[in-house]
């Protein structure tokens, strides 16, 4: 008979370098499903949830939202679909990230203009004070 792994919440945390209210997390918004429960109550946890676990994490690090993330799990349950949509997805969230460097890099040009602007002097006559003064 074959075994199959089991983890508690602590094992999977460490092994998908995720805290533990995480997890907890994931499943009360439903990204990650319900463990199994053991005889004491305690969370079982298998191979399946590390690798969801894994997929959520690198999901959030590449920036993608929850709304995105259920949907592209919701889309790689299905995999005889047309990938289309995952693409339409990550195009998406790939504009978005193009905008936030862009405001960025105004941001960055504002400051550096604002802080070549100071040439010292006392906090009276600061431009940089100044500058942010309604």
């Amino acid at each position: 008979m074959t075994q199959i792994a089991a983890f508690t919440i602590g094992a999977l945390a460490s092994a998908a370098a995720t805290n533990v209210e995480t997890i907890r997390y994931y499943e009360r918004i439903g990204l990650m499903p319900k463990p199994s429960r053991s005889a004491g109550n305690y969370r079982i946890y298998d191979h399946a949830h590390t690798v969801r676990l894994r997929f959520v994490r690198r999901a959030r690090d590449l920036g993608f939202t929850i709304e995105q993330i259920r949907a592209l799990l919701d889309l790689a349950d299905q995999a005889d679909r047309d990938c289309a949509v995952v693409d339409a997805i990550a195009r998406e969230h790939l504009a978005a990230v193009e905008r936030k460097i862009d405001d960025l890099d105004a941001l960055r040009g504002e400051l550096r203009a604002l802080v070549h602007g100071c040439a010292g002097g006392t906090i009276g006559d600061c431009r940089i004070l100044e500058a942010l003064s309604p």
